[in-house]
Formats: structure tokens, sequence, C-alpha cells
């Protein structure tokens, strides 16, 4: 019945249609709604501006004109999964929508990026650590864990399931091939970010850092993945089993999630530290991103459980983002390296909240930011910038982390449900 219960989740965090508020003030005010045609709108314009139509990856800003390498126009590899559950929003939307052939087209688009990527990036062998196309963070693989995942359930195709797991498990254990010697901390608990040197890598020391944003997405994965796997499987042997039942994935993301809570959460203020090395003082700088994969697992538990106090933690972590981070109803912008995709990755786990949990009191604040957001676009290329509350001039440089927000926004909550 778990499982049923997450798999089902997976599918509901996409909204039918309807319309939302939007001004040319920037959404302070009631003013035209914002339809579908604006949403299609939205999300064609992020493709024609940033997807690399030759290889079907995303490109990092709109003055590059193809997404070559890591160091010379491709966007970076954890953000292009992110991306990528985008196209899936899309064509469950379009689903829900009745807009059959919308739908089909977004379909096949998922299949086309999840080939471009898998060219791409050294055909999903994880365990291939160059630096350009490869896998050198944890994080960067339990990011593309989640998405395959989520592919797996909306589209049942097999082969998502099996990279799934073949993430996770390199992830949680390590390689013999690259030398690390995993994620996991067996010892102290918790999930350290990343192996180092990444050419010939030392076991990771007590006072490494674990940060919020591999510990709170390998929640979510393992959670995601419990969902997902076949009922009665039996437990794989071995030190580094690639496959886990229901009931070890279950396991295993709620361990991480009591370390996590018990490391870097604020259950007094709702917050999410960025990281903590060893027994030293959480760095409590906050990011939405962290905060939303926080929510993402707690709801997550909070659905396979029942117990309340997943959901209080999951409400407190969104109060904050909203009465603490926020500045005049307006989400927080972050300018430094990939930093604009966190509203992206805060969008997909507060649709589990408000939809899946009945916390509805979200919405005006969400939609909100949709019509700043969209009011302020670049008119030409109907694409938005980071800074919700900002005009974007025509034509300027934008990264494709900071547009992907309010299209990210719009296919989860610029529908009725």
């Amino acid at each position: 019945m778990r499982g049923k219960v997450i798999f089902a989740l997976l599918f509901a965090i996409v909204v039918s249609a309807g319309e939302l508020s939007a001004s040319g003030d920037g959404g302070a005010s009631a003013g035209r709604p914002v339809k579908m045609k604006e949403v299609w709108m939205a999300y064609d314009a992020f493709n024609a501006v940033y997807l690399d139509a030759a290889k079907y990856i995303y490109k990092s800003d709109s003055s590059v004109p193809a997404a070559v390498d890591r160091f010379n126009g491709a966007a970076a590899i954890w953000c292009q999964p992110i991306y990528w559950d985008m196209a899936m929003n899309a064509a469950a939307l379009a689903g829900r929508c009745g807009e059959r052939r919308r739908a089909k087209e977004y379909a096949e688009l998922c299949r086309r990026i999840f080939d471009g990527e898998r060219a791409h990036y050294a055909d999903f062998d994880f365990e291939d650590n160059n630096e350009n196309t490869g896998w050198f963070i944890y994080d960067d693989i339990m990011w593309w864990t989640i998405s395959l995942a989520r592919a797996y359930c909306m589209f049942g195709d097999e082969e998502y399931l099996r990279l799934a797991e073949r993430s996770f498990s390199r992830v949680w254990y390590g390689s013999e091939r690259v030398g690390d010697t995993g994620s996991y901390d067996e010892a102290a608990g918790g999930m350290f970010w990343r192996w180092y040197p990444i050419s010939s890598p030392e076991p990771n020391r007590s006072g490494d850092g674990k940060m919020a944003c591999i510990n709170f997405p390998t929640v979510v994965a393992a959670l995601t993945l419990s969902g997902c796997v076949p009922d009665g499987r039996r437990a794989e042997d071995g030190d580094r089993p690639v496959t886990h039942t229901r009931e070890r994935y279950f396991e295993m993301g709620r361990e991480i999630y009591g370390w996590g809570v018990e490391n870097l959460f604020d259950a007094a203020t709702g917050r999410v530290a960025d990281s903590r090395h060893g027994d030293g003082e959480p760095d409590w700088k906050t990011h939405v991103y962290n905060q939303g994969t926080f929510i993402g697992a707690s709801v997550l538990l909070y659905r396979a459980t029942g117990e309340r106090r997943y959901l209080d933690n999951a409400v407190a972590a969104a109060d904050y983002v909203v009465e603490e981070m926020s500045r005049d109803g307006i989400l927080p912008f972050e300018d430094g390296i990939e930093q604009g995709i966190y509203t992206a990755i805060f969008a997909q786990y507060m649709a589990m909240l408000v939809y899946d949990c009945g916390q509805r009191q979200y919405l005006p604040f969400l939609r909100r930011n949709i019509a700043a957001g969209w009011s302020n676009r670049d008119r030409v290329r109907n694409i938005c910038g980071g800074e919700y509350g900002r005009p974007l001039d025509a034509g300027e440089t934008v990264d494709s982390y900071s547009a992907s927000g309010i299209p990210a926004l719009m296919l989860l909550f610029a529908t009725e449900r």
C-alpha cells in the first residue's frame, strides 16, 4: 500500500485547466487572466531559446548558439533533469486538459530529451567521472535519479527504472572503478556531498561536508523508488547491491530524513541549513531549493505513513520561504552560478504540498510570483528573468536557470485543480 500511495502521488502534481490573475504592474493588483495559451507560450518560448534542437540538451544562456559541453554552452549537468521534469509536467498537464496533440508532442519531447542527455552524458555511465560530460559530484547524480524515477512512473519504460536504481546505488555505495567510498556515512549517518580528489578519491572524513542538496534529494529519490519497484522483490546480495526492495528504499529514505532533521533543520523557524561539517554548527544560509527538497521529502513521508509531524515540517519550511525569505510576496533571487534554477525545484515540491496535502493557502503567493514574472517578461522572446519584479529588457542575455522559474511555476500552478 505504501508504494502505491507514493506512486500515485507522483502523478498528482499537475493541475487542470483554469485561469490566473496577472497585471502589468507585476501582479500587485488584479488584471487580465493568464490563460492556458500563455502557459504554453511561456513553456514553448523557453524551449525555443534554450533547447539545443540538434542535441536535445539545454543551453546555459540565451547568448550561446549551441550546447557543446560543460565549458562551452551546455547548462549544468544537475540542472538538465530539472528541465526534463518541466517537459514531463507539460505532457501531463496537456493530457489533463484534454489537448491530445500537445500531450503527444510533449511526450515525444520527453523521450528526445532523454536520448539527447544520454548521448551527451557518457551514455549515463555514472562511473565515468570525467569533468566535462561525466559525473563527479554526488548530488549531480541524485538529481538524475529523481527524474529518472519520475519518468518511469509516468511512462513505464523499464530503462528509466534501471538507470534510476543504478544511479542511486552508485551514490549510496560508491564505485570500485572510481575508487570513492560512497556518499552514505555508515558510521555517523547522513550523506557526503562529494568525493575528492575527483580522479583518485580518498575516503571521506568525518568533518567533510554533508549538504542539504544531497541529503534531501536522496530522501526524495529513495521514497520515489520505493513506490516504483515491483512488489515482492527479493533483496539483492553483495556489498553494493544495485536494486533494493520497496521496504529497503523506504527505510533508507526515512533514515536520511531523520539525520537531516536533526542536523539541517530548525523546527522552530522552518529554515533548512545549507550544510554541516562534522560536529560543527550548521551553515544556516538558506536557499529556496533546499527548502523545496525538504518539503518534498516531508510530503512523501507524510503520504506514506500518515504521521502528522512530517506534514508539520513541510508546512514550517514553506512558511519560512513565504514569510522570511521572500520580500513583498516575491521569491528571493540568487544570481550566482546556476542558482536561478532554485524556483523551478521549489515549484516541483510545493505542488505536492499544495495539491496532495490540501495546503492551498500558498496558491495566492505562488500565483503572485507567476503574475509578476510573466508581466515583466521580454515580450519579444516571451522569456522571463529570475528577478520577477524587474522588467526584462528586450534582447537581454538571460541564463536558462533564471528563465526556468516562471514556466515551471506556470505548468504547476497557473491552473486550478
